[in-house]
Protein backbone atom coordinates (compact mmCIF):
# COMPACT_ATOMS: atom_id res chain seq x y z
CA UNK A 1 0.00 0.00 0.00
CA UNK A 2 1.46 3.54 -1.01
CA UNK A 3 2.20 5.40 1.65
CA UNK A 4 1.17 8.85 2.70
CA UNK A 5 2.34 12.20 2.31
CA UNK A 6 3.25 12.58 6.18
CA UNK A 7 4.58 9.37 6.82
CA UNK A 8 7.34 10.43 4.85
CA UNK A 9 7.75 13.11 7.90
CA UNK A 10 9.95 12.26 11.30
CA UNK A 11 7.43 13.84 13.59
CA UNK A 12 9.47 13.71 16.59
CA UNK A 13 11.30 16.98 14.51
CA UNK A 14 8.20 18.65 14.38
CA UNK A 15 7.82 21.51 17.38
CA UNK A 16 5.79 21.64 20.04
CA UNK A 17 4.88 25.08 18.93
CA UNK A 18 4.16 23.85 15.00
CA UNK A 19 1.88 21.35 16.59
CA UNK A 20 -0.10 23.83 18.52
CA UNK A 21 -0.35 25.72 14.81
CA UNK A 22 -1.70 23.28 12.61
CA UNK A 23 -4.19 22.26 15.61
CA UNK A 24 -5.28 26.29 15.58
CA UNK A 25 -5.86 25.80 11.65
CA UNK A 26 -7.69 22.79 12.24
CA UNK A 27 -9.98 23.97 14.69
CA UNK A 28 -10.81 27.18 12.85
CA UNK A 29 -11.62 25.10 9.47
CA UNK A 30 -13.52 22.60 10.81
CA UNK A 31 -15.03 23.22 14.21
CA UNK A 32 -13.95 22.07 17.69
CA UNK A 33 -16.44 19.30 17.62
CA UNK A 34 -14.94 17.69 14.49
CA UNK A 35 -11.16 17.84 15.57
CA UNK A 36 -12.43 16.49 19.21
CA UNK A 37 -14.18 13.58 17.21
CA UNK A 38 -11.59 13.29 14.85
CA UNK A 39 -9.10 12.95 17.63
CA UNK A 40 -10.87 10.69 19.91
CA UNK A 41 -10.68 13.41 23.03
CA UNK A 42 -12.82 15.29 26.03
CA UNK A 43 -14.00 18.82 25.07
CA UNK A 44 -12.27 19.28 28.47
CA UNK A 45 -8.74 18.19 26.36
CA UNK A 46 -10.01 20.20 23.65
CA UNK A 47 -9.88 23.40 26.01
CA UNK A 48 -6.78 22.61 27.96
CA UNK A 49 -4.91 22.27 23.91
CA UNK A 50 -6.10 25.35 22.79
CA UNK A 51 -4.85 26.94 26.19
CA UNK A 52 -1.78 25.06 25.56
CA UNK A 53 -1.81 23.42 28.77
CA UNK A 54 -1.81 19.75 26.75
CA UNK A 55 0.65 18.70 24.83
CA UNK A 56 -0.05 17.22 21.25
CA UNK A 57 1.20 13.66 20.84
CA UNK A 58 2.65 12.34 17.80
CA UNK A 59 -0.17 9.44 17.71
CA UNK A 60 -2.81 12.74 18.08
CA UNK A 61 -0.39 14.50 15.52
CA UNK A 62 -0.75 12.30 13.10
CA UNK A 63 -4.28 12.26 13.18
CA UNK A 64 -4.24 15.84 12.49
CA UNK A 65 -1.62 15.98 9.74
CA UNK A 66 -4.54 13.28 7.86
CA UNK A 67 -6.54 16.51 7.91
CA UNK A 68 -4.25 18.41 5.83
CA UNK A 69 -2.83 18.63 2.48
CA UNK A 70 1.15 19.04 2.56
CA UNK A 71 0.73 22.18 0.98
CA UNK A 72 -1.45 23.12 3.50
CA UNK A 73 1.37 21.54 5.98
CA UNK A 74 4.28 23.52 4.47
CA UNK A 75 2.28 26.91 5.02
CA UNK A 76 1.51 26.43 8.51
CA UNK A 77 5.10 25.23 9.63
CA UNK A 78 7.35 27.67 7.12
CA UNK A 79 9.60 26.67 4.66
CA UNK A 80 12.23 26.00 8.05
CA UNK A 81 10.32 23.22 9.48
CA UNK A 82 9.11 21.82 6.76
CA UNK A 83 13.00 20.77 5.86
CA UNK A 84 13.61 19.96 9.70
CA UNK A 85 10.78 17.50 9.95
CA UNK A 86 11.78 16.05 6.44
CA UNK A 87 15.41 15.54 7.52
CA UNK A 88 16.88 17.92 5.09
CA UNK A 89 17.48 20.08 7.80
CA UNK A 90 19.13 19.29 11.40
CA UNK A 91 17.01 21.04 14.82
CA UNK A 92 19.92 23.59 15.51
CA UNK A 93 19.41 24.89 11.53
CA UNK A 94 22.68 23.02 10.30
CA UNK A 95 22.14 21.22 6.68
CA UNK A 96 22.73 17.63 6.23
CA UNK A 97 24.66 18.05 3.18
CA UNK A 98 24.53 14.27 2.44
CA UNK A 99 21.30 14.55 2.11
CA UNK A 100 21.21 17.65 -0.22
CA UNK A 101 23.94 16.31 -2.26
CA UNK A 102 21.69 13.71 -3.10
CA UNK A 103 18.60 15.35 -3.98
CA UNK A 104 20.43 17.47 -6.34
CA UNK A 105 22.01 14.21 -8.07
CA UNK A 106 18.66 13.43 -8.75
CA UNK A 107 18.45 16.40 -11.24
CA UNK A 108 21.04 14.45 -13.64
CA UNK A 109 17.65 12.21 -14.29
CA UNK A 110 14.59 14.65 -13.74
CA UNK A 111 14.25 17.21 -16.00
CA UNK A 112 11.83 19.29 -14.29
CA UNK A 113 14.14 19.38 -11.33
CA UNK A 114 17.27 20.45 -13.31
CA UNK A 115 15.03 23.40 -14.91
CA UNK A 116 14.06 24.48 -11.00
CA UNK A 117 17.33 24.55 -9.41
CA UNK A 118 19.00 26.40 -12.62
CA UNK A 119 16.10 28.54 -12.38
CA UNK A 120 16.88 29.58 -9.04
CA UNK A 121 20.62 29.16 -9.70
CA UNK A 122 19.81 31.89 -12.42
CA UNK A 123 18.04 34.19 -10.28
CA UNK A 124 19.76 34.28 -7.30
CA UNK A 125 23.48 33.36 -7.64
CA UNK A 126 23.88 35.50 -11.39
CA UNK A 127 27.17 37.31 -10.41
CA UNK A 128 28.75 33.69 -8.59
CA UNK A 129 27.35 31.62 -11.24
CA UNK A 130 29.51 34.32 -14.04
CA UNK A 131 32.45 33.93 -12.05
CA UNK A 132 32.20 30.42 -11.94
CA UNK A 133 31.99 30.07 -15.38
CA UNK A 134 34.19 32.22 -16.70
CA UNK A 135 37.02 30.06 -16.00
CA UNK A 136 35.40 27.24 -18.46
CA UNK A 137 34.12 29.46 -21.21
CA UNK A 138 36.76 31.28 -22.29
CA UNK A 139 38.37 28.14 -24.46
CA UNK A 140 35.21 28.61 -26.55
CA UNK A 141 35.55 30.48 -29.74
CA UNK A 142 32.81 31.34 -32.44
CA UNK A 143 33.30 30.14 -35.57
CA UNK A 144 31.05 29.48 -38.82
CA UNK A 145 31.10 26.67 -40.36
CA UNK A 146 29.25 24.46 -42.91
CA UNK A 147 29.07 21.58 -40.39
CA UNK A 148 26.90 24.68 -38.33
CA UNK A 149 25.02 25.46 -40.87
CA UNK A 150 23.73 21.72 -41.80
CA UNK A 151 23.03 21.36 -37.71
CA UNK A 152 20.12 24.09 -37.87
CA UNK A 153 19.04 22.34 -41.08
CA UNK A 154 18.74 18.85 -40.23
CA UNK A 155 20.59 17.70 -36.72
CA UNK A 156 19.06 20.17 -33.75
CA UNK A 157 15.99 19.69 -32.02
CA UNK A 158 12.78 21.00 -32.19
CA UNK A 159 11.87 23.82 -34.97
CA UNK A 160 15.13 23.91 -37.53
CA UNK A 161 16.08 25.89 -40.11
CA UNK A 162 15.72 24.72 -43.71
CA UNK A 163 14.89 28.05 -45.31
CA UNK A 164 18.22 28.81 -47.36
CA UNK A 165 17.70 33.01 -47.14
CA UNK A 166 17.11 32.68 -43.07
CA UNK A 167 20.75 30.36 -43.06
CA UNK A 168 22.30 33.47 -45.01
CA UNK A 169 20.89 36.04 -42.56
CA UNK A 170 21.87 34.42 -39.97
CA UNK A 171 25.58 33.69 -41.16
CA UNK A 172 25.32 37.66 -41.83
CA UNK A 173 24.76 38.17 -38.55
CA UNK A 174 27.06 35.64 -36.97
CA UNK A 175 30.04 36.97 -39.38
CA UNK A 176 29.59 40.46 -38.11
CA UNK A 177 28.47 40.39 -34.70
CA UNK A 178 30.29 36.78 -33.51
CA UNK A 179 32.77 35.62 -35.78
CA UNK A 180 35.93 34.80 -33.75
CA UNK A 181 34.62 35.79 -30.19
CA UNK A 182 35.27 33.87 -27.06
CA UNK A 183 32.43 32.89 -24.77
CA UNK A 184 32.19 34.77 -21.99
CA UNK A 185 30.02 36.77 -19.48
CA UNK A 186 30.93 39.63 -21.65
CA UNK A 187 29.72 38.03 -24.55
CA UNK A 188 26.45 36.96 -22.94
CA UNK A 189 25.55 40.11 -22.21
CA UNK A 190 26.58 41.81 -25.63
CA UNK A 191 23.91 39.41 -27.07
CA UNK A 192 21.28 39.52 -24.82
CA UNK A 193 21.28 43.58 -24.81
CA UNK A 194 22.04 43.61 -28.72
CA UNK A 195 19.63 45.51 -30.28
CA UNK A 196 18.92 43.17 -33.29
CA UNK A 197 17.07 40.65 -31.50
CA UNK A 198 17.50 38.07 -34.20
CA UNK A 199 21.14 37.68 -32.86
CA UNK A 200 20.08 35.97 -29.85
CA UNK A 201 18.38 33.00 -31.90
CA UNK A 202 22.01 33.09 -33.91
CA UNK A 203 23.63 32.71 -30.65
CA UNK A 204 21.41 30.18 -29.33
CA UNK A 205 21.30 27.84 -31.96
CA UNK A 206 25.43 28.18 -31.58
CA UNK A 207 25.36 27.12 -27.56
CA UNK A 208 22.76 23.87 -28.92
CA UNK A 209 25.51 23.59 -31.36
CA UNK A 210 28.18 23.30 -29.06
CA UNK A 211 26.66 21.12 -26.48
CA UNK A 212 25.62 18.74 -29.32
CA UNK A 213 29.34 18.40 -30.00
CA UNK A 214 30.20 18.02 -26.58
CA UNK A 215 31.98 21.60 -26.40
CA UNK A 216 30.18 22.36 -22.98
CA UNK A 217 28.31 21.08 -20.21
CA UNK A 218 25.03 19.96 -19.92
CA UNK A 219 25.27 22.41 -16.86
CA UNK A 220 26.73 25.41 -18.84
CA UNK A 221 24.24 24.87 -21.65
CA UNK A 222 21.14 24.59 -19.21
CA UNK A 223 22.04 28.26 -17.55
CA UNK A 224 23.23 29.94 -20.92
CA UNK A 225 19.81 28.78 -22.34
CA UNK A 226 18.05 30.53 -19.56
CA UNK A 227 19.76 33.69 -19.12
CA UNK A 228 20.27 34.12 -23.46
CA UNK A 229 16.18 34.40 -24.01
CA UNK A 230 15.20 33.56 -27.87
CA UNK A 231 13.72 36.60 -30.02
CA UNK A 232 10.14 37.37 -28.56
CA UNK A 233 7.52 37.87 -31.00
CA UNK A 234 4.66 40.81 -31.05
CA UNK A 235 1.09 39.68 -31.36
CA UNK A 236 -0.21 42.29 -33.76
CA UNK A 237 -3.77 42.42 -34.77
CA UNK A 238 -3.30 43.47 -38.72
CA UNK A 239 -6.10 44.42 -41.10
CA UNK A 240 -5.94 43.86 -44.38
CA UNK A 241 -7.56 46.18 -47.14
CA UNK A 242 -7.60 44.15 -50.68
CA UNK A 243 -8.79 47.21 -52.75
CA UNK A 244 -10.43 44.76 -55.26
CA UNK A 245 -10.71 47.31 -58.46
CA UNK A 246 -6.28 47.17 -57.57
CA UNK A 247 -6.76 43.49 -58.28
CA UNK A 248 -8.66 43.95 -62.06
CA UNK A 249 -6.05 46.63 -62.49
CA UNK A 250 -2.92 44.71 -61.64
CA UNK A 251 -4.45 41.43 -63.61
CA UNK A 252 -5.41 43.37 -67.10
CA UNK A 253 -1.82 45.18 -66.38
CA UNK A 254 0.50 42.16 -66.20
CA UNK A 255 -1.97 40.23 -68.99
CA UNK A 256 -0.72 43.25 -71.08
CA UNK A 257 2.84 44.18 -70.36
CA UNK A 258 4.26 40.81 -68.36
CA UNK A 259 2.84 37.37 -68.92
CA UNK A 260 5.09 35.77 -66.76
CA UNK A 261 4.04 37.84 -63.59
CA UNK A 262 0.79 37.27 -65.27
CA UNK A 263 0.96 33.57 -65.23
CA UNK A 264 2.41 34.18 -61.50
CA UNK A 265 -0.70 36.02 -60.19
CA UNK A 266 -2.84 34.02 -61.80
CA UNK A 267 -1.55 30.33 -59.56
CA UNK A 268 -1.73 32.75 -56.38
CA UNK A 269 -5.03 33.93 -57.29
CA UNK A 270 -6.59 30.36 -57.85
CA UNK A 271 -4.11 27.95 -55.66
CA UNK A 272 -3.56 31.01 -52.52
CA UNK A 273 0.48 29.43 -52.28
CA UNK A 274 2.88 32.15 -52.16
CA UNK A 275 4.61 33.65 -54.56
CA UNK A 276 7.93 31.87 -53.57
CA UNK A 277 6.31 28.48 -54.37
CA UNK A 278 4.89 30.01 -57.39
CA UNK A 279 8.23 30.55 -58.97
CA UNK A 280 9.86 26.71 -57.60
CA UNK A 281 6.82 25.48 -59.28
CA UNK A 282 7.15 27.28 -62.78
CA UNK A 283 11.25 26.78 -63.00
CA UNK A 284 10.77 22.85 -61.67
CA UNK A 285 7.70 22.10 -63.71
CA UNK A 286 8.02 18.20 -64.63
CA UNK A 287 3.97 17.20 -65.17
CA UNK A 288 5.24 13.96 -66.36
CA UNK A 289 7.53 12.56 -64.02
CA UNK A 290 6.34 10.06 -61.81
CA UNK A 291 6.53 10.37 -58.16
CA UNK A 292 5.64 8.05 -54.52
CA UNK A 293 3.96 10.02 -52.37
CA UNK A 294 3.97 7.93 -48.44
CA UNK A 295 1.71 9.98 -46.91
CA UNK A 296 -1.40 9.55 -49.61
CA UNK A 297 0.14 5.98 -49.86
CA UNK A 298 0.16 6.52 -53.54
CA UNK A 299 2.16 6.49 -56.90
CA UNK A 300 1.42 9.34 -59.73
CA UNK A 301 2.16 11.63 -61.62
CA UNK A 302 3.50 15.10 -60.53
CA UNK A 303 0.41 16.60 -62.27
CA UNK A 304 -3.09 14.98 -62.74
CA UNK A 305 -5.96 16.88 -64.50
CA UNK A 306 -9.71 15.94 -63.92
CA UNK A 307 -10.59 17.41 -67.45
CA UNK A 308 -14.75 16.43 -66.93
CA UNK A 309 -14.03 19.53 -63.32
CA UNK A 310 -12.11 21.55 -65.83
CA UNK A 311 -8.91 21.74 -63.02
CA UNK A 312 -5.44 20.41 -62.46
CA UNK A 313 -3.42 19.47 -59.40
CA UNK A 314 0.72 19.48 -59.33
CA UNK A 315 2.62 17.57 -56.68
CA UNK A 316 5.27 20.41 -55.36
CA UNK A 317 6.25 18.25 -52.62
CA UNK A 318 7.95 21.06 -49.95
CA UNK A 319 6.00 19.49 -47.07
CA UNK A 320 9.78 19.77 -44.86
CA UNK A 321 10.38 23.15 -44.86
CA UNK A 322 9.58 25.95 -42.52
CA UNK A 323 6.96 27.17 -45.10
CA UNK A 324 5.17 24.12 -46.69
CA UNK A 325 3.46 24.02 -50.23
CA UNK A 326 2.52 19.96 -51.41
CA UNK A 327 -0.32 20.23 -53.72
CA UNK A 328 -0.55 22.52 -55.80
CA UNK A 329 -4.92 23.40 -57.63
CA UNK A 330 -5.62 25.41 -60.68
CA UNK A 331 -7.52 25.70 -63.87
CA UNK A 332 -7.27 23.27 -66.43
CA UNK A 333 -6.95 26.47 -69.07
CA UNK A 334 -3.85 27.60 -67.22
CA UNK A 335 -2.14 24.78 -69.19
CA UNK A 336 -0.73 26.24 -72.31
CA UNK A 337 0.98 29.33 -70.60
CA UNK A 338 2.82 27.29 -68.27
CA UNK A 339 4.62 24.76 -70.53
CA UNK A 340 4.93 28.46 -72.14
CA UNK A 341 6.88 29.56 -69.21
CA UNK A 342 8.34 25.77 -68.03
CA UNK A 343 12.05 25.94 -66.41
CA UNK A 344 11.72 29.96 -66.28
CA UNK A 345 12.59 31.20 -62.94
CA UNK A 346 12.69 34.60 -61.61
CA UNK A 347 13.64 36.04 -58.41
CA UNK A 348 11.21 36.52 -56.29
CA UNK A 349 11.92 40.09 -54.68
CA UNK A 350 12.21 41.22 -58.44
CA UNK A 351 8.32 40.15 -58.52
CA UNK A 352 7.92 42.56 -55.51
CA UNK A 353 9.76 45.13 -56.89
CA UNK A 354 7.82 44.93 -60.18
CA UNK A 355 4.53 45.76 -58.54
CA UNK A 356 5.84 48.31 -56.27
CA UNK A 357 7.55 50.79 -59.11
CA UNK A 358 4.26 50.61 -61.26
CA UNK A 359 1.79 50.50 -58.60
CA UNK A 360 0.62 46.72 -58.51
CA UNK A 361 -1.09 44.89 -56.01
CA UNK A 362 1.26 43.27 -54.05
CA UNK A 363 1.60 39.32 -54.08
CA UNK A 364 1.22 38.51 -50.66
CA UNK A 365 -2.14 39.93 -50.99
CA UNK A 366 -3.09 37.30 -53.71
CA UNK A 367 -3.17 34.68 -50.65
CA UNK A 368 -4.77 36.66 -48.26
CA UNK A 369 -7.69 37.39 -50.85
CA UNK A 370 -7.77 33.17 -51.88
CA UNK A 371 -8.07 32.63 -47.77
CA UNK A 372 -10.93 35.16 -47.77
CA UNK A 373 -13.07 34.32 -51.19
CA UNK A 374 -11.95 30.29 -49.86
CA UNK A 375 -13.97 30.48 -46.56
CA UNK A 376 -17.19 31.99 -48.41
CA UNK A 377 -16.91 28.94 -50.12
CA UNK A 378 -15.91 26.27 -48.55
CA UNK A 379 -17.26 25.51 -45.29
CA UNK A 380 -14.84 23.19 -43.86
CA UNK A 381 -11.73 25.44 -42.98
CA UNK A 382 -9.47 22.67 -42.56
CA UNK A 383 -9.78 21.30 -46.40
CA UNK A 384 -9.37 25.01 -47.19
CA UNK A 385 -6.05 24.67 -45.19
CA UNK A 386 -5.04 21.74 -46.92
CA UNK A 387 -5.56 23.66 -50.05
CA UNK A 388 -3.17 26.40 -49.03
CA UNK A 389 -0.84 23.83 -47.57
CA UNK A 390 -1.93 25.14 -43.87
CA UNK A 391 -0.82 21.91 -42.36
CA UNK A 392 0.34 23.46 -39.21
CA UNK A 393 -2.99 24.74 -38.67
CA UNK A 394 -5.20 21.99 -39.14
CA UNK A 395 -6.68 19.62 -36.37
CA UNK A 396 -5.15 16.40 -35.51
CA UNK A 397 -7.55 14.13 -36.16
CA UNK A 398 -7.92 16.04 -39.58
CA UNK A 399 -3.95 15.70 -40.41
CA UNK A 400 -4.91 12.48 -42.90
CA UNK A 401 -3.45 12.86 -46.51
CA UNK A 402 -5.65 10.53 -48.47
CA UNK A 403 -8.84 12.12 -47.08
CA UNK A 404 -8.38 15.63 -46.88
CA UNK A 405 -6.86 14.88 -50.51
CA UNK A 406 -10.11 13.94 -51.99
CA UNK A 407 -12.16 16.25 -50.26
CA UNK A 408 -10.14 19.33 -51.32
CA UNK A 409 -10.25 17.19 -54.95
CA UNK A 410 -14.51 17.53 -54.56
CA UNK A 411 -14.76 21.09 -53.29
CA UNK A 412 -12.49 22.72 -55.49
CA UNK A 413 -14.12 22.93 -58.99
CA UNK A 414 -16.89 24.79 -56.47
CA UNK A 415 -13.93 27.93 -55.66
CA UNK A 416 -12.53 27.72 -59.12
CA UNK A 417 -16.10 28.90 -60.12
CA UNK A 418 -16.62 31.36 -58.00
CA UNK A 419 -12.28 32.82 -58.26
CA UNK A 420 -13.27 32.61 -61.86
CA UNK A 421 -16.64 34.79 -62.02
CA UNK A 422 -15.17 37.01 -59.48
CA UNK A 423 -11.97 37.68 -62.06
CA UNK A 424 -14.65 38.29 -64.66
CA UNK A 425 -17.22 40.77 -62.70
CA UNK A 426 -16.00 43.40 -59.88
CA UNK A 427 -18.97 44.21 -58.39
CA UNK A 428 -19.21 39.93 -57.58
CA UNK A 429 -16.17 40.36 -55.62
CA UNK A 430 -17.16 43.16 -53.54
CA UNK A 431 -20.32 41.29 -52.81
CA UNK A 432 -18.99 38.52 -52.26
CA UNK A 433 -16.90 39.96 -49.48
CA UNK A 434 -18.81 42.34 -48.36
Amino acid sequence: MEKKWFEYLDLAKIGVEERYKLFDYLVSKHGRDFIRSSLGISRYTIYRIMKRQVRITDDNLRKLLSLVSEEEFRQIVGARENLIARGLLREDGAIDYSLALELLSLASSDQYLKSLIIRFVVENFREDVKKALGIYLSNIVFRWSDDFAEFMRSRKKRKKVRRPDTIAYYKRLFMKYLEGKRLSMELIDYVVNHSNKWLRNVFRHYIQYLYYNRKISPETFGWIMEVVPSRSYRQRIRIYRIDIGKLYETMEFLRENHELYYLYYLIMYYSGIRLEHVVKFIASYSPEEMIEIPSADMVTKRLVCFESKGFCRYYLGLGEIEKPCEWIWFPQELLALLEEYRGIKRDRSKVSDYARNYDLLRPKYLRKLHWRIGTRVIQDKDVLRFIQSRFGELGTAEARYGDLLTRADNEYPNLMEVLRKGLKKPDYLKQLLG
